[in-house]
């Protein structure tokens, strides 16, 4: 598959990929990482030092004073290695009904992380928690040695204060990718499983189940080549197309920007440097949320959140 493959089908459907209303602003605060998931499309990780500097901080909260975002979701690498995430959040916690952190949960157990579940609940951060599995085989597989007891150690604790529970208001999503070359089970029947065995065998609580493809970027391609299942993926991928899917892709309502303060249309172009109206457009030069219709840059990648029922 060659990157015109995914255009190519576009055209075929007689379909274009083009911008909605944008209504969510995605942070990628760096690259660093606690861990080093062989699925990660970015390839974070605890060597990178890839970092949003104060400064970049502040013209982030400044775009989403002076534009309106639904939703906010800061993302990394682990965005709890950040230094400045606790302002990150209270600049951000007022100007929009909706602020995600999305976390491994592993990064919370480190000695300068502890507290910051509690700045989570102050601001009422919605938390988007990854977790591959229900049980540590296929969890450690992915994401390492001694991550399934952190994990959940972490999920234990977010319950305690009132995360995943019904009624408390605050939302603790689960999101689970595959562990090897295949997609993932339909989102339904993984929630029920994820809810009941979570439950019966450690009383976790969570709220909501998303389920995706990996992504054949970064460490998970390298994966891939290395173990001889590159092709058959991407020809699994691109088989499986959904047309229905494109309305409600991220891209269409997104607007990624990158440590550097740097605009995509979604993390996997920011991995792959397919910037947001194809040239580099800083955050603090973004007057007015992109317009309707302006073309998304696409390449073969973009297949992964195509296929089954899409990656939104």
């Amino acid at each position: 598959m060659n990157p015109s493959r995914f255009s190519e089908t576009l055209q075929r459907h007689g379909l274009e990929l083009t911008r909605g209303t944008t209504t969510t602003l995605q942070i990628n605060v760096g690259l660093a990482c606690n861990l080093a998931c062989r699925h990660c499309h970015l390839e974070a990780g605890p060597d990178r030092r890839e970092a949003m500097s104060p400064e970049t901080v502040e013209a982030v909260i400044a775009c989403a004073a002076r534009l309106n975002f639904s939703a906010i979701d800061i993302t990394g690498g682990a965005p709890e290695l950040l230094p400045s995430l606790p302002r990150l959040i209270e600049g951000l916690a007022p100007l929009t009904p909706k602020l995600i952190v999305r976390t491994n949960l592993a990064a919370l157990m480190r000695p300068d992380t502890v507290t910051l579940p509690v700045v989570y609940r102050k601001h009422n951060v919605t938390l988007s928690a990854s977790l591959p599995a229900v049980n540590s085989t296929q969890t450690e597989a992915q994401r390492g040695s001694g991550t399934w007891d952190a994990s959940i150690e972490i999920l234990k604790k977010l319950n305690g204060l009132g995360y995943g529970l019904e009624g408390s208001g605050l939302q603790l999503d689960l999101v689970c990718n595959p562990t090897g070359a295949f997609l993932p089970a339909p989102q339904g029947q993984a929630e029920k499983k994820f809810r009941q065995d979570l439950k019966r065998r450690y009383a976790v609580s969570f709220n909501r189940l998303y389920t995706f493809a990996n992504v054949p970027l970064g460490r998970f391609r390298d994966w891939l080549e290395r173990s001889g299942n590159l092709e058959a993926y991407l020809a699994k991928l691109e088989k499986s197309f959904n047309t229905c899917t494109l309305p409600g892709l991220m891209c269409r309502s997104l607007i990624s920007v990158d440590w550097d303060g740097f605009l995509y249309d979604c993390d996997f172009n920011l991995a792959t440097g397919l910037h947001h109206g194809g040239r580099r457009l800083h955050i603090s030069e973004l007057s007015e949320l992109p317009p309707a219709g302006t073309p998304i840059p696409v390449s073969d990648h973009c297949f992964a959140c195509t296929a089954g029922s899409g990656f939104t």
